[in-house]
């Protein structure tokens, strides 16, 4: 047997509100030392040593998801001007082909970018901007070959393919004026942060810095409107916002501040006829909807018509020309809610689970009584409908085949509740094969994430059918830190709350054990980034609880990482986490902190992985937080680090590595739990 890597040690000392803290691992931090590389292909060599034996299994588990794949297809197409837009794949192709087609039967196909080709030479391929000028001649497009978020924006004439703009690098939200020769971008500050926003003329003078953030908590975004009036630029924290905007056939115009930001007061904008459409936490958490005149839309003009609700979320508003669709989420589901503009008549859109995703589809165009949507649940593969607003009908266009005869009716989903240690009901979703449980408690893999105000979102997945259909259970753990029921939800997860987060969860992980869908010696957790936080969090608490763990890109090492301002994120994430250069914020982080409160305990079987080039979570962390690791634990159970050496924060980008990647971690999971019987 291959012997595990030791790393060396190698103290850092740092000294802190009356504390002095060492840390061994801290050269890890060193990208382009040697010695840091040939850490990580250690690891990797002594993973792949113990997972040898699953090679063959991993294969199989490979071969089997492929086979659900329809590897030729083709996306719904949707209209945006005088086109049909679509992506299709086709077999061995790691990247799907973008195209388009003329509005009228016989129109033949344009090929927009094959990001096949585009991904030559490049073992990682992202697409990041993808917007057509009004009459679709020119296209703006942005790439990142990297995996560290280094997008290049592209502007392409359609006719002769050639580039009409020096590609600009660090460059994030694009939007085009009305004009078709007006572009306006953001790009990125040394820390990733999109910080500028520019208007560039093609063919004409320099582009001219319209916009600039210096508040290193605020990130600019730039959009157009669907009504395509308006271009609006939004400068956003996690708990503030200011939008501004100018009309997008006068770019320009001076721009136009809907409200100036005011702390803790969230608001977004939209368009339709005179008015704006605008989504305020001024009158409650949950947000309400009020409407204001183009000409002064200052708060003081503001008219209410949607009122904040306690018990009702108001995530979003899709804005049309006599509909709005208010996306809300109520008891932990989201919903659609269509409002008549003309009449005021308001109708929610039916669904059939008790527990499932729904999101608003491709909908390019304003001046419909058409709303695409996508639908899927644990055990409904992705949908794509086209729910007409005035007749009240829902027409599914197109769902995500599964081959080789997927029958829904053989799996169970339900929705359970937990009872966390304040007495809070937590949701849970569970999907098993039926009969997995008539022989006792089943192996299951429980999932989480718990921040950022995020859901975790109820999906299909065909790849997870190999675990299901080998009698592993699934759960989602819908914990404090997300807004599964609102931004309380999230309040009651973040900053001094953030502790709720891990105690959801465990108390999530004992209400299974104790229903009996599953034993300790049987159940595996995993969690990606934040959630790989959660994790890390857990284990330290209640490491015999679980049979395994899979912590994916995972932030392990807060302390650390929020004491460092320079790194991407951690200026505009003291709204979350805290800031740990105030001795308050600093004890409360450092009472869970992964990394800071690893100890001489008996730890699961843990696979931690890591991309090098992740811009979002350090390699560094999961690195060092496995090198402490092998010094403190007290049983010989596996410890395994893999760095991906050629992808970012979201994995392998191609759709074959990537499923590849699944199967990796699957095998590592089925075998455990194996292992347990």
């Amino acid at each position: 047997m291959q012997q595990q890597p030791v790393a060396p040690r190698r103290p850092v000392h740092d000294s802190r509100h009356g504390e002095t803290r060492t840390d061994d691992y801290a050269w890890l931090r060193q990208r382009d030392d040697p010695a840091v590389r040939a850490y990580l292909e250690a690891e990797n060599a002594y993973t792949d040593a113990v997972l040898a034996p699953l090679e063959g299994f991993r294969e199989t588990l490979y071969r089997e998801m492929l086979a659900r794949v329809q590897e030729t297809d083709m996306s719904v197409p949707y209209r945006e001007g005088g086109h049909l837009l679509y992506s299709r794949t086709g077999e061995g192709l790691q990247y799907p082909i973008l195209c388009r087609r003329r509005d009228h039967e016989g129109a033949a196909e344009e090929v927009v970018l094959d990001l096949n080709a585009l991904a030559v030479g490049h073992p990682f391929l992202s697409l990041g901007a993808y917007t057509f000028n009004d009459d679709g001649t020119r296209l703006a497009y942005s790439l990142d070959v990297t995996g560290f978020r280094e997008y290049t924006l592209h502007v392409m004439d359609m006719g002769t393919r050639d580039a009409l703009l020096p590609p600009v690098p660090q460059s994030g939200s694009v939007a085009w004026a009305a004009d078709g020769e007006t572009l306006f971008y953001t790009v990125d500050d040394a820390a990733k942060r999109p910080y500028r926003i520019y208007r560039h003329r093609l063919g004409g003078d320099p582009p001219v810095l319209v916009l600039e953030e210096a508040d290193e908590h605020f990130r600019v975004s730039v959009g157009r409107t669907r009504s395509r009036a308006l271009v609006v630029a939004l400068s956003a924290s996690h708990t503030t916002s200011e939008a501004s905007f100018v009309p997008a056939d006068r770019p320009d115009a001076p721009w136009r501040i809907v409200a100036p930001r005011e702390a803790e007061h969230e608001y977004d904008v939209d368009h339709g006829g005179d008015r704006l459409f605008i989504r305020t936490n001024s009158g409650g958490r949950n947000f309400r909807l009020v409407t204001a005149p183009v000409d002064d839309p200052g708060p003081h003009n503001w008219t209410e018509i949607v009122p904040h609700r306690p018990e009702v979320m108001l995530e979003g508003v899709e804005t049309f020309a006599d509909h709005l669709v208010l996306l809300e989420r109520e008891d932990g589901l989201p919903h659609f809610a269509v409002r008549d503009l003309r009449t005021g008549d308001t109708h929610r859109v039916p669904f059939p689970e008790a527990t499932y995703s729904a999101a608003p589809g491709a909908n390019a165009e304003f001046d419909t009584h058409v709303f695409r949507f996508g639908y899927q649940s644990l055990v409904t593969p992705s949908s794509v409908f086209d729910y007409d607003m005035e007749r009240r009908q829902s027409t599914l266009l197109k769902q995500q085949p599964v081959l080789g005869g997927y029958d829904s009716a053989q799996y169970v989903s339900e929705r359970r509740e937990a009872t966390a240690t304040d007495g809070t009901r937590i949701p849970v979703s569970v999907v098993y094969r039926k009969g997995a449980r008539d022989g006792g408690p089943a192996p299951m893999l429980l999932s989480g994430y718990g921040a950022y105000g995020y859901p975790y979102p109820v999906t299909f997945s065909s790849a997870r059918l190999s675990l299901l259909d080998r009698g592993v259970a699934y759960a989602i753990a819908h914990i404090r830190g997300g807004s599964e029921l609102g931004k309380a939800w999230h309040d009651q997860g973040r900053l001094f709350a953030k502790k709720n987060t891990f105690t959801d969860f465990i108390a999530v992980a004992d209400s299974l054990v104790r229903a009996g869908y599953t034993a300790p010696d049987r159940l595996v957790i995993e969690g990606g980034s934040a959630g790989g936080l959660l994790i890390g969090a857990v284990l330290n608490a209640r490491p015999e609880l679980f049979r395994a763990a899979l912590l994916r890109v995972p932030f392990l090492d807060v302390l650390n990482t929020m004491l460092d301002a320079s790194l991407p994120l951690t200026v505009g994430e003291y709204e979350e986490w805290g800031n740990p250069e105030k001795a308050e914020e600093y004890a409360y982080i450092r009472g869970y902190c992964p990394y800071t409160n690893l100890a001489a305990r008996a730890y699961p079987a843990m696979l931690v992985k890591t991309s090098f080039h992740d811009s979002q979570v350090m390699y560094w962390e999961p690195a060092k937080y496995v090198a402490r690791l092998r010094t403190l634990k007290t049983n010989a159970r596996p410890l395994l680090l893999h760095t991906n050496m050629a992808a970012g924060h979201g994995g392998a980008s191609g759709r074959y590595d990537a499923l590849r990647e699944t199967a990796f971690d699957y095998a590592f999971i089925l075998d455990e739990v194996s292992r347990a019987r």
